[in-house]
């Protein structure tokens, strides 16, 4: 009843109510945060396939967003959502699978096994198959196989750099990480405060002996990285973000950061959603990375308001 509540009068309150709403709702329900967000994303210029399975079981499935006039020569994002390896679900995500498709990228949002059904290293063998499946299938939806990247929040910025950094886990899937144009992290946890904090030795257990950050394999060898943190995230320290960065630019590595003052954790990835596009220009940050490593051919709309976060972007 909440959901459809909210929706509707997301659908009705004017831009900057209704941006401030949906930030206030994401530091509760996600479920509610979520459906305001998707439902405030316009579906125009998207083609949406949902349901494919690219894996056995009940987690095993992904939804494509792509551009309706995509001919073989799109990029291609695959997004791992966060929740700590607990919680989480790929429908969660319309509105960044929406925003990106509409700026001309093929977007793939994956489910992936979570604790208590699995422990490490389970999700990230998922999170492989399903980078896998997104090249073997990459033209079927209008996107180039050759021009592949990874991004993730959180945790699941955490998966998609230990998939990037460590070559073990997408070479089982049938890739490398040398297939990857670049990787997207979010508030990702690349480093753990503790060897093992109390609340994740549970779903890290099975790694005790095996190094299990990101940051253990940044060896300057993995693909170009955008990392972006915030200064007021309490869940997963800036720190991770800063640290990870300066051991890959050590090694010889090539990574960008970006700093969003203002932002919290789950804001991060809220910014790219139209109401709250304004708050910070993540969502062109991400495509100006993209486009860099890639061959994208601009595609209306564009998104403006990249020279500081107060500039308006386009919806």
């Amino acid at each position: 009843m909440t959901v459809k509540i909210f929706g509707r009068l997301a659908q009705r309150v004017p831009g900057w109510l209704a941006a401030l709403a949906v930030a206030a709702a994401l530091t509760g329900c996600a479920a509610v945060s979520t459906t305001a967000l998707n439902s405030m994303e316009p579906d125009g210029g998207v083609v949406a396939t949902r349901d494919i399975v690219f894996q056995d079981g009940r987690r095993g499935a992904l939804d494509v967003y792509r551009p309706p006039d995509a001919d073989g020569h799109s990029p291609v994002v695959v997004f791992y959502y966060g929740g700590s390896w607990t919680f989480g679900a790929r429908w969660q995500y319309a509105f960044l699978g929406k925003a990106l498709a509409r700026r001309g990228v093929v977007v793939v949002i994956p489910d992936y096994r979570l604790y208590p059904e699995v422990r490490w290293p389970s999700f990230l063998e998922d999170c492989a198959r399903a980078a896998a499946w997104a090249k073997a299938h990459a033209a079927d939806y209008g996107g180039d196989p050759k021009q592949m990247f990874l991004m993730g929040h959180s945790a699941g910025a955490y998966n998609a750099l230990m998939l990037a950094e460590d070559p073990r886990w997408l070479r089982g899937a049938g890739m490398d990480p040398s297939d990857l144009r670049g990787v997207i992290g979010l508030a990702g946890p690349y480093e753990f405060p503790q060897r093992r904090p109390r609340g994740l030795r549970p779903i890290f257990e099975p790694g005790a002996a095996d190094r299990i950050e990101p940051i253990d394999y940044a060896d300057g060898r993995g693909p170009p990285l955008l990392l972006a943190t915030d200064d007021h995230d309490d869940k997963v320290s800036p720190t991770a973000t800063l640290h990870m960065a300066d051991k890959v630019r050590a090694a010889g590595g090539e990574v960008e950061v970006r700093e969003y003052p203002g932002l919290s954790h789950v804001l991060l990835v809220g910014a790219l959603a139209a109401p709250l596009r304004h708050q910070a220009p993540v969502l062109q940050d991400i495509l100006d990375f993209v486009r860099s490593h890639a061959a994208l051919t601009a595609r209306a709309p564009t998104v403006a308001g990249q020279a500081t976060p107060a500039t308006p972007a386009t919806p």
